[in-house]
């Protein structure tokens, strides 16, 4: 992708992406048993061209649900939550197949006006929401922290889509070090496709028209997965010549997560694609690193440190835009690095720390 179309989409509040139908139906098969005899509701869609709403009426009596709610948001901007104008939000109910063809028309489909804009936050959208057992939708990026903070609060199941990186946020990590939500199956590589009439810069090979492609998306949950049951198979032993420790955390740091030394009892740094192989028996989440890191403290700064490129000359910057990053000691092989008299460190991409389970 197209890191810099998702920002951009963030930076203006469009960021509703819709979500392929492919995409869902590759999810959802895991969880075919868990949704019989419930409510499904996905308040972040336009049923008329959600489809999670295609895929829930469609599969209704497949998967045995209970009913269905969608709610379609008022909105003056077209490209926002939904392709076309919307006079009035509404919210839609469809409680299965009445007349013997095994497809959801419209007059088997409730629709209700809403007093509002429809957004999940509002006081009616709330009470949709207690009526759910479970939500599965695409939230806007950009609230998401506000709308995983809900769930939680209302007790809810769930499965919805996300960037990994909302592993960073200081107001996710806790629920992840607690198991109030963990990662799904995922999309094929890492990446999808959503429809949207955002410009794609992905290469031509993976172009697809009309869409855009966004990598590091994932699939956020706390259905239980078979997948979260696995034991990690570890082989590496514990050295310290292999595994350095952090210059600012008491932790070594792992590159990769088939790396983790199956003998080490220490704290451990981890990158956030860990979750994916993530086993709550079999290893304990502390925290990650990062400016508003969580869990674990930095034991220093570097506001005296001055950026240097790898050619040694200066950027101007100092060392303070790194604190919290988690850093080791000399020259990285590229990109830039921190420089104090003879001292030199470099900066790491965001790390989990963990820590394996005693038995």
């Amino acid at each position: 992708m197209a890191n810099n179309n998702l920002n951009a989409a963030k930076a203006a509040k469009k960021d509703e992406f819709y979500t392929q139908l492919e995409d869902i139906n590759n999810e959802l098969r895991h969880y075919r048993e868990q949704f019989r005899g419930k409510t499904v509701l996905c308040n972040c869609d336009d049923p008329r061209v959600s489809n999670f709403f295609t895929y829930f009426a469609y599969n209704f009596e497949f998967l045995g649900l209970k009913r269905l709610i969608t709610t379609c948001y008022k909105n003056q901007d077209a490209d926002l939550f939904s392709q076309h104008q919307s006079e009035k939000a509404v919210y839609l109910i469809y409680e299965g197949d009445k007349n013997g063809n095994n497809i959801p028309d419209p007059e088997e489909i409730g629709i209700h006006p809403l007093k509002g804009d429809g957004d999940f936050r509002s006081r009616e959208c709330i009470e949709l929401l207690k009526q759910a057992d479970i939500v599965v939708t695409n939230p806007p990026f950009s609230l998401f922290r506000e709308y995983v903070a809900q769930l939680i609060e209302y007790d809810k199941k769930f499965l919805i889509i996300g960037h990994q990186r909302a592993l960073q946020y200081k107001e996710i990590v806790p629920y992840v070090m607690d198991n109030k939500i963990w990662l799904g199956y995922g999309f094929k590589g890492g990446a999808a496709h959503f429809i949207s009439k955002y410009d794609d810069v992905a290469t031509a090979g993976d172009h697809r028209e009309g869409m855009i492609r966004v990598s590091g998306v994932v699939w956020f949950t706390n259905l239980e997965t078979k997948k979260r049951q696995e034991k990690l198979i570890l082989y590496k032993t514990y050295n310290p010549n292999d595994y350095q420790t952090y210059d600012n955390y008491n932790a070594i740091n792992i590159d990769k997560t088939d790396e983790i030394p199956m003998d080490y009892d220490g704290v451990m740094g981890v990158p956030i694609t860990f979750m994916d192989k993530y086993n709550p028996e079999q290893f304990e989440i502390l925290g990650v690193s990062g400016k508003y890191g969580f869990g674990l403290e930095s034991t220093r700064l570097y506001d005296d440190f001055r950026e240097i490129r790898q050619d040694g000359t200066e950027t101007g910057s100092s060392g303070k835009k790194t604190n919290g990053n988690p850093m080791l000691k000399g020259r990285p092989d590229k990109g830039n690095f921190y420089r104090k008299g003879n001292e030199e460190v470099y900066s790491l991409y965001t790390r989990l720390f963990i820590r394996h389970k005693k038995s």
